[in-house]
């Protein structure tokens, strides 16, 4: 799908054949060398977003994404589980092929690895039993490395997959020669244990548990890779998912019910209390209590009647509506948030990992050292066969067993005790952003707030109990479907007990309710209630009511037999863990924001409740809004974290360089975030991003290991001086290392609250 923004036109095409953030880096540099044209490839999602002239076909671009080896094509909309007729066992599909790769390499490996380092199990013909088991791991498990170095070679490119094909190939081959032409094919031939630094001709000797193991690691690495990568369009499923999927609509005087595909703008729909409004529109009949705290945040259901606009997705709370769709199909305001998600996505820059990056690097070194290192012994007259195992020791050196392991094992163990202590990571990306950030954004409503409307404080007259003015209007309340009213009485039944049953019982749209309760006739509403009876507040109750209604609350009126007897305050209480969440962030050098669809003297009340400067609160946002203020933040030169669990937030926590979504929030904002934080305890944030920074940490130590390893090596490689077993050591060592520094992290623990 292309659109057409001041002259230019803006294209999104889905990327096929990346196996590493380099091709993606290199996709997008191809395209940007294009005249008039402006693209950002996103590795991750697997797309590219690119801008270009109006003269410049969409078949041009694609033409060049495959002149760069890869495949290209616009993808198709985003739809939801229902309409694909796919879900998790779609995606389990696409990444079958992986799996039946690596499935293969570890069965076929691990008895290849125990032949080659357990003597024991070396019997007389064991290495022809080894060329077995590792040729359909080389050639069928290796396959998309092999391939992806083919390509990468084509284009005069070296990646990882160019280092582990050579390595692995290398290994394969030299072991093929000295099986078949070599001594290493005699039976009863061993791998001796000898740690000696000498020359040899390595005739004798084969690589093949080198080949196996790599291959096998390394697709245990792109397998959980792969797995989180096709997350990536979640979130906007998630979105989809959120709006009706039947509608009821009025056909003269039938109803009808039919998929909300086939609503039209100016059609009329009902929707009866507990159902979403199927789609943005305007209030034609009835009057009622919307539920839009997941769509704009505010905490405070929005009373609707006729003539007032109501938006898809959202919940009526209340009584009967009749609705006319004004927008229906992609232009609603759901719609026009899952692109914003998309854009977002969209948007961020490459995460390339460290690995990638040095390999640009790294893999052209070690080839040219392995071509310099044969040429170097062929030509002092050491024999071929001598100068052979030399460049080809330099090549399995080289070949990242230990790096292979690196990003993998500490993401495993990293993740795996976040997920004991509530905290969801969903990639090594995630990790990057986390030691960045310094700026961290905080949605209110069911984030620092518990997203429930509470009852905070009562307000009796003078001479009433405030037990009776909780009993008596507790008990009105409890027969009215109205969030505020089901606040009220389940706040009266904790504190005043059970509650009487009303022996008459009326709503009044708009206002309030009334009734007769233990032979009293009560009024529990809005002001303007209790003046249709000519009631009127005393001015103790009057003051009360004020000062409520400026610290952002709801004031809600009781009065019975003729007189007003109290007033109740209702709002979206602060978690009380919130305030202490606050210090800790801050411990961390990061400075807090509130972010809010809330009114001004909502928010800035929480905040001062939390320790949030007035300065930093930003109210009165729309979901749009909430996107603009970060992105404006990270134009100021910020690194934002965001932390929501609304569909309001989903855009937001997709744009921000770290999402942190509360799980129990919805579906669309955990899909967007980076981290999940399952308890719904803002403490738990902090928490994340420690053990985020632990786990990164960990990472690049791994990383730092792996290649030193390889490194070290390679001179006495080059020198023709290593042996089988110290290659297979010094390999085994730098994979135990990494291994054992990543199972540190298994003792991360959350600061005790």
């Amino acid at each position: 799908m292309s659109t057409t923004v001041s002259g230019a036109t803006e294209v999104e095409l889905a990327i096929g054949g990346m196996t590493c953030a380099s091709c993606a880096a290199r996709v997008e540099k191809k395209l940007n060398r294009m005249d008039g044209v402006e693209a950002t490839v996103n590795y991750a999602t697997e797309k590219a977003k690119v801008t270009f002239r109006e003269d410049i076909a969409v078949a041009d671009l694609i033409a060049t994404v495959e002149a760069t080896g890869y495949t290209a094509r616009e993808p198709e909309p985003v739809r939801t589980e229902a309409e694909t007729g796919t879900g998790p066992a779609g995606e389990a599909d696409e990444l079958r092929p992986l799996r039946q790769r690596l499935t293969t390499a570890v069965v076929l490996a691990v008895p290849v690895i125990a032949m080659a380092m357990v003597p024991v199990l070396q019997f007389e013909y064991w290495q022809w039993l080894s060329l077995t088991l590792a040729a359909p791991v080389v050639t069928y498990a290796a396959w998309p490395f092999h391939r992806a170095a083919w390509t990468n070679a084509r284009h005069g490119a070296a990646t990882m997959d160019t280092l582990i094909s050579v390595g692995t190939s290398a290994a394969f081959l030299w072991s093929l020669w000295a099986l078949f032409f070599g001594t290493a094919g005699t039976p009863g031939m061993t791998h001796p244990f000898e740690l000696t630094i000498a020359r040899a001709d390595g005739a004798g000797n084969i690589y093949l548990e080198a080949a196996a193991g790599v291959t096998a690691f390394i697709l245990a690495g792109r397998y959980f890779e792969a797995r989180s990568k096709r997350r990536a369009g979640a979130a906007l499923r998630a979105l989809l998912e959120l709006g009706a999927k039947e509608v009821t609509v009025l056909r003269g005087d039938r109803e009808e019910r039919v998929p909300v595909a086939e609503l039209q703008v100016g059609d009329r729909f009902l929707v009866r209390p507990g159902e979403k409004i199927a789609t943005d529109g305007r209030v034609v009949e009835g009057s009622s209590a919307v539920d839009a705290s997941m769509l704009t945040g505010e905490s405070v259901p929005v009373e609707v009647s006729a003539g007032d606009g109501v938006t898809g997705a959202t919940l009526n709370a209340g009584g009967r509506l009749v609705v006319e769709a004004t927008r229906v199909g992609a232009d609603t305001q759901l719609a026009r948030m899952a692109r914003l998600v998309e854009d977002a996505q969209n948007g961020k820059a490459a995460a390339q990992r460290l690995a990638d990056r040095i390999s640009g690097v790294f893999v052209p070194v070690v080839i040219a050292l392995a071509v310099g290192t044969l040429g170097f012994w062929v030509g002092n007259g050491a024999g071929l066969s001598a100068a052979f195992t030399a460049a080809v020791a330099v090549l399995i050196i080289a070949c990242p067993c230990a790096l292979g392991l690196a990003t993998p094992t500490a993401l495993m163990v990293g993740t795996g005790r976040g997920a004991q202590l509530g905290i969801l990571i969903k990639g090594p990306e995630v990790l990057e952003s986390t030691r960045k950030v310094d700026t961290i954004v905080l949605d209110k409503t069911g984030t620092v707030t518990t997203g429930r409307m509470t009852l905070l404080a009562v307000h009796s007259a003078e001479g009433t109990a405030e037990a009776d003015v909780l009993r008596l209007a507790g008990a009105l309340e409890h027969s009215s479907e109205h969030p505020i009213a089901q606040a009220v009485a389940a706040g009266a039944a904790a504190r005043a007990g059970a509650l009487p049953v009303p022996e008459d019982f009326a709503n009044v749209p708009g206002l309030g309710v009334q009734g007769v309760v233990d032979g009293h006739a009560v009024l529990v509403g809005r002001e303007q209630l209790l003046a249709d009876w000519a009631m009127s507040l005393p001015a103790d109750l009057r003051a009360a009511k004020a000062a409520a209604e400026e610290a952002g609350r709801t004031a809600i009126a009781v009065a019975w037999d003729g007189e007003a007897r109290g007033v109740l305050e209702v709002a979206d209480a602060v978690k009380e863990t919130s305030p202490e969440a606050i210090r800790r962030l801050r411990a961390l050098g990061l400075t807090p924001m509130l972010l809010t669809g809330d009114n001004r003297a909502v928010a800035e009340s929480v905040a001062a409740e939390i320790g949030i400067e007035p300065g930093q609160v930003i109210a009165e946002v729309l979901p749009q809004d909430k996107v603009d203020v970060v992105k404006r933040l990270q134009g100021e030169g910020r690194s934002v974290a965001m932390v929501g669990d609304g569909v309001n937030d989903a855009a937001a926590l997709a744009q921000a360089d770290l999402g942190l979504a509360m799980g129990t929030g919805t579906d669309a904002a955990i899909e967007a975030g980076d981290l999940t934080l399952v308890r719904g305890d803002l403490r738990v944030a902090a928490d994340a991003i420690r053990l985020a920074r632990r786990t990164l940490g960990t990472i690049r130590s791994n990383l730092f290991w792996a290649f030193a390893y390889n490194v070290a090596a390679l001179p006495l490689a080059a020198a023709g001086l290593l042996n089988p077993m110290i290659a297979g050591a010094a390999m085994a060592f730098s994979s135990v290392f990494v291994v054992g520094n990543s199972l540190r992290l298994r003792g991360f623990r959350a600061v005790d609250g």
